[in-house]
């Protein structure tokens, strides 16, 4: 199951990032398979584990902002194995292919 979420302290000034580093932190220590980038956190594992990864990191922010809202799209895939590299290599494979001409804008349903 691959999981990307976004937590968002509210109330607080408009760079977050100090708010958001210890709930990084968290995931990164986690052991589980991750990545951060600019919008969103992804997590690869189980269902129990990566939701108690998130509600720890969600109640680190929480401890610095009077509020956090907290996004989270789940993706899960019983048979993809590695889905947080395998998805980006199934459509890097795919633009090869069509030489970047492909029928139309990536979206989300990889």
């Amino acid at each position: 199951m691959l999981v990307a979420f976004a937590l968002t302290p509210m109330g607080v000034e408009e760079v977050v990032a100090d708010y958001i580093a210890e709930a990084v932190k968290i995931v990164r220590e986690s052991g589980l398979p991750n990545r951060s980038d600019s919008m969103y956190t992804m997590i690869e594992g189980e269902w129990d584990e990566v939701m108690g990864v998130i509600k720890r990191a969600t109640e680190a922010v929480a401890l610095k902002a009077p509020r956090v809202q907290v996004s989270i799209k789940v993706d899960v895939w019983p048979n993809m194995p590695d889905p947080l590299n395998s998805k980006i290599a199934l459509l890097e494979e795919r633009i090869s292919q069509t030489g970047g001409d492909g029928p139309g804008p990536v979206t989300d349903g990889i």
